[in-house]
């Protein structure tokens, strides 16, 4: 069975019927019925809607926990650089010169270890700080996808209560409608066959 929209309730019509006055009470009691369906799976979606909005609140409460529960890493103090020795100046033998080598080695590998240490310090901070700023783009990129989702069903939940209030009140007005012709039928029909039955007690009585 379809269900009914507002302008199938607006403009229901039913047959007249034949021999008396009034609308047929089975077309009648078959709009009652697609009216009552209708009203039923206005409520099934919009529970349905309840849920999805529910369960995206959820979400944002689960991303926003992780959030403030990362660590935060500090850097690395950078080791400072010992200062080079100076070299010991040796006294020149007289007797016998000879040419030394200078004594630069030790020195070398002090200078080279300490700009190793320094580039290992750099990098591993650029990497600290890199990963750092990616889980805060991530996490401001789930808080604003969330609050979009939030924002969407919320609207979407608005605009859905919205009408299916109005579309309750129209109901309510076409039931009314309904109800006070189905009075009126009967006190109609009544008044018709108590007419019919004083005419044929007349007649008998004739």
């Amino acid at each position: 069975m379809a269900l009914l929209t507002t302008e199938d309730v607006l403009n229901k019509t039913f047959a007249n019927v034949k021999f008396r006055e009034g609308y047929d009470q089975v077309e009648v009691d078959e709009f009652l019925d697609e009216v009552v369906s209708t009203i039923f799976a206005l409520n099934v979606e919009n529970q349905d809607l309840k849920d999805k909005l529910e369960a995206a609140e959820r979400r944002i409460a689960e991303l926003s926990s992780a959030a403030e529960a990362m660590p935060y890493v500090e850097p690395a103090p950078v080791p400072a650089e010992p200062e080079e020795p100076v070299p010991a100046v040796e006294e020149p033998v007289v007797a016998a010169p000879q040419v030394f080598e200078p004594l630069a080695t030790e020195p070398e590998s002090a200078q080279s270890a300490t700009s190793m240490l320094a580039l290992a310090q750099r990098v591993h901070d650029e990497y600290v700080r890199d990963g750092k700023e990616e889980s805060e783009r991530i996490i401001a990129e789930a808080r604003q996808k969330g609050d979009e989702i939030i924002a969407d069903a919320q609207n979407q939940h608005e605009t859905i209560l919205a009408q299916l209030d109005q579309q309750r009140g129209l109901l309510e007005t076409k039931l009314n409608e309904l109800r006070t012709f189905e009075s009126e039928y009967r006190t109609n029909l009544r008044t018709h066959l108590e007419g019919l039955l004083s005419q044929v007690n007349a007649g008998v009585e004739e």
